[in-house]
């Protein structure tokens, strides 16, 4: 064999030159271009805290693990994005990089990717040998066995932070979770459920209390504004660190014309401009601008990997979670929840499940189980829910709402729930209008608020009741009008409210405007217009025009008549308005026949055969039968309290009337020993400047100059 022969190769090419035959076989092993963590000696964070504020329990915790001697342990600090667990990690991985004397070391624990170049340059950091690493790159050897090879055998004490490990299942798949004589393992993640992380001890972390909330915007800000004024804004932020810190890191970045706190938070809840979760992420800037540290996009990290987990029920019950308040929302309402395909009712405990685990909502230890997310999580989801899924978002959130109030609630302290869906009602009517839902589903929402405000008044907070009403009317008026007759309902209840407040003449100015309405647009008839008589009869009487009370409730009594019948209900109730105000002996001899009407349609004790009761004691009394009055008195009296309680508002009416009773009848100790108890309990149920309660003062000194003179 002669010649030359030219040749030549490249990358991994070998060249051969042989004369004869030659068999060659020649295998290549390509690892992938490989980079890995600039370093894992110094925290990967976009901002470190300026000073930790609270936390102080769980850092004495997490400093106890890093003291000399200690290790085999692993915490897992959970919760919430947003939530600040990962300035807990680097506060720690200060303090044992320097009073405890440890090394640090930070891995990226977000994606496999990270997680195994982070902990491949761990073991680099320990000690291992190129070869060695190549190996494991390569796939040639055990990866984590590798590196915890190396952190076994550290000669110098260790700490690791595993930051971000929102994906548990790649630390277990690969192993690289484990315990170590020589150091101590720090994870943090959203991923709360407890089988994940065996034999870690487990930190839930959450919101931060006002006044260290308050404290992380002035460390951030300090000339922005008052101690009370960053309290003020960190509620409206929720106490949530990352939004603490993107909104101190937004004011301290400002050099044209810079906000103050007061401004900031005016901005946040003007309605104009960018909208709040916006107007937050632009402090991005100040912290680091990756998703993690943005609100409008660290949770859907979450509901992302939910569904690669095959759980995308969860983004869509969050969604209707976010129709409704960041208060406590009892589980029941969730029960028969379902969106149509998107969220089967069979898939609704899973995608709860799915939440609760990524710490997108939690759940909360009381009488009533309740769950409870995060109102600024609440309105990052709202604000990227697609247009066409709104509009069946909100009905759903409605109906759900409306089937857990009750339809016809009974005077009395309610069930529990109640009081609870409060702030849900106020958030969904508000989320209709936001949202710019049909009248359909507005109305639906407003019929909630009217169930809402109605158990609340004879629960005899009429307070809350007023506040509830007003804000409701304000919401639903612009969509529905002023006469549809769910706002005339609600307007109504505002008037009722102030008369038990007191205010008797806002109370006669705003059904008198309700009649009006319901004459013009209903027609005087109408079931709403017969309610609007009888409801301005009580504020006129209470104001002196007996005269025209007295006149609307015979109106009231008679249309009803027609309309319902003697022992409708509503009749029965128009008939017991009436016979209170009785002056005419032909009505007053009407009210042992109302009685025993109420108590053959309710029974004994329902407390519209109580009312009957109560206004015939009074009827008889004012007509000089006080012997035959008190009895009916005391009856009612005995029933409220059995029924209510002693300080329920009809209940101390009910001793009002006890007390007159005895008074007239010249029984004065007994009935001083009433009014004072009256005079008490007004006083501290509807304050001392309440007319009722000025009123009840009067008396009882009244009584007591009269048993003196006796």
């Amino acid at each position: 064999m002669s010649g030359s022969y030219d040749a030549w190769a490249e990358g991994q090419g070998r060249i051969y030159q042989a004369s004869g035959d030659q068999h060659i076989t020649e295998h290549h092993h390509h690892g992938p271009d490989w980079t890995g963590p600039d370093s894992v000696r110094r925290p990967a964070v976009g901002r470190a805290p300026v000073v930790l504020r609270d936390r102080a329990g769980e850092m004495d915790r997490l400093r106890a693990a890093v003291e000399p001697g200690v290790g085999n342990r692993v915490y897992v600090l959970h919760g919430l994005g947003g939530c600040g667990k990962t300035a807990v990690a680097y506060t720690l991985f200060q303090h044992a990089t320097g009073q405890a004397g440890r090394i640090g070391l930070w891995v990226n624990a977000s994606d496999p990717a990270s997680l195994r170049s982070g902990m491949l340059a761990v073991a680099a950091d320990r000690g291992a040998s190129d070869g060695e690493l190549m190996g494991a790159r390569s796939g040639l050897r055990p990866a984590a066995d590798l590196v915890w090879h190396y952190l076994d055998r550290s000669d110098q004490p260790w700490l690791l932070v595993l930051d971000n490990a929102d994906a548990p299942a790649i630390l277990r798949d690969g192993g690289w979770l484990r315990t170590s004589p020589t150091g101590t393992v720090v994870v943090t993640t959203r991923q709360a459920a407890a089988h994940w992380w065996p034999g870690a001890e487990l930190l839930q972390f959450g919101v931060l209390p006002r006044e260290d909330a308050a404290l992380v915007l002035r460390d951030m800000a300090p000339h922005a504004g008052s101690v009370e004024d960053a309290g003020d804004v960190a509620e409206r932020l929720g106490r949530l660190p990352l939004a603490l810190t993107l909104a101190g890191g937004f004011l301290a970045h400002q050099v044209i014309d810079p906000w103050t706190l007061a401004d900031y938070g005016r901005r946040l809840d003007s309605g104009t401009g960018p909208d709040p979760i916006e107007l937050i992420d632009q402090g991005a800037t100040a912290v680091g601008n990756d998703s993690r540290h943005l609100l409008s996009r660290t949770w859907q990290l979450s509901l992302d990997a939910l569904t690669g987990q095959g759980l995308p029920e969860a983004g869509h019950l969050l969604r209707l979670l976010a129709c409704w308040a960041n208060d406590p929302l009892p589980l029941s309402i969730l029960s028969g929840a379902g969106l149509g395909p998107e969220l089967p009712a069979s898939c609704v405990e899973t995608a709860l499940r799915g939440l609760l685990d990524h710490s997108l909502t939690e759940l909360l230890s009381r009488e009533i189980r309740c769950l409870r997310t995060h109102g600024v999580l609440l309105d990052s989801v709202a604000r990227t829910t697609p247009t066409d899924q709104r509009e069946r978002l909100v009905a759903t959130a409605a109906h759900l709402l409306l089937a857990a109030l009750p339809e016809v609630p009974d005077s009395g302290a309610q069930e529990p729930h109640v009081n609870l869906l409060a702030p849900h009602v106020i958030a969904l009517l508000r989320r209709t209008i936001n949202w710019a839902t049909s009248e359909s589903t507005v109305e639906v929402a407003a019929e909630c608020a009217l169930r809402l405000v109605v158990a609340v008044h004879l629960s005899g907070d009429y307070s809350s009741a007023h506040a509830l009403s007003s804000e409701a009317v304000e919401l639903v008026t612009p969509g529905l009008g002023r006469d549809n007759v769910l706002v005339i309902g609600l307007r109504q209840r505002v008037g009722r409210a102030l008369f038990r407040l007191g205010r008797f003449q806002d109370s006669e100015a705003l059904h008198r405007q309700v009649l009006e309405d319901c004459e013009r647009t209903l027609g005087p008839e109408a079931p709403e217009t017969l309610e609007a008589c009888k409801l301005l009869a009580s504020p006129l009487f209470n104001l002196g025009y007996d005269g025209d009370a007295v006149s609307l409730l015979r109106r009231s009594v008679e249309g009803r008549n027609r309309l319902f019948g003697p022992d409708h209900p509503l009749t029965l109730l128009a008939r017991t308005a009436l016979l209170e105000l009785a002056t005419r002996p032909d009505e007053i001899a009407a009210g042992s026949n109302l009685i025993m009407d109420c108590f053959r349609v309710f029974g004994e004790n329902h407390s519209i055969t109580l009312g009957a009761e109560l206004s015939y004691a009074r009827a008889l009394r004012l007509a000089g039968r006080a012997m035959d009055a008190l009895p009916h008195a005391r009856v009612a009296f005995a029933g409220y309290v059995q029924r209510f309680g002693h300080e329920y508002p009809i209940a101390l009416n009910a001793r009002l009337n006890v007390s007159r009773a005895l008074a007239a009848l010249g029984q004065y100790a007994e009935a001083i020993e009433h009014a004072e108890a009256l005079v008490e309990s007004r006083a501290r149920v509807l304050g001392p400047e309440h007319p009722w309660a000025i009123q009840a003062q009067e008396e009882l000194d009244q009584y007591r100059r009269a048993k003196g003179g006796t």
